[in-house]
């Protein structure tokens, strides 16, 4: 399959849970054509940041069916598709799994496109990845950080 589009992908959280980020590098095949977002927030998880990435590239895309390559250094994210994980939770509602308002977000975005997945290791110098990694601990680090209302509430819930 010949892609249209290449998503590159990136979590960051200092501490785990902690104040965490995205970034995300969008190139679209064969053109110089280049877009990033990032958003930081005050109190989330690697995991979910590595999803969240993903996400928010699959729901910038504005044609439909779309072929997609997203790269990601995040073996959560990939090997949870790639090895059919997630039909398997979604099938069962997601009980006992983390994450499921993202994964069902997730799913969502997915079945809109034609989507593969390519793992590369993190901080090896890959261009792409290394620009995601600067772009989630920026967002990360910044004064103004969203809240992850999900995961804020859940961790109310556990102090509660």
């Amino acid at each position: 399959m010949s892609h249209e589009v290449h998503i590159y992908t990136d979590g960051a959280a200092k501490g785990n849970p902690g104040p965490s980020g995205y970034g995300v590098v969008m190139e679209m095949v064969g053109t110089p054509y280049k877009k990033e977002f990032y958003e930081g927030f005050r109190l989330s998880t690697n995991n979910r940041m590595e999803l969240l990435a993903v996400i928010v590239g699959l729901e910038k895309l504005k044609s439909l069916k779309t072929k997609v390559l997203v790269v990601s250094d995040s073996k959560y994210v990939i090997d949870s598709v790639d090895k059919r994980w997630v039909f398997q939770w979604e099938k069962k509602n997601f009980a006992g799994k983390k994450n499921p308002d993202l994964w069902m977000r997730f799913l969502k975005a997915y079945r809109n496109h034609k989507v593969d997945f390519q793992w590369v290791k993190g901080h090896n110098n890959h261009p792409q990845n290394e620009r995601c990694d600067e772009l989630a601990v920026m967002a990360s680090q910044q004064e103004k950080l969203s809240v992850d209302v999900f995961y804020e509430s859940l961790d109310s819930d556990i102090l509660l």
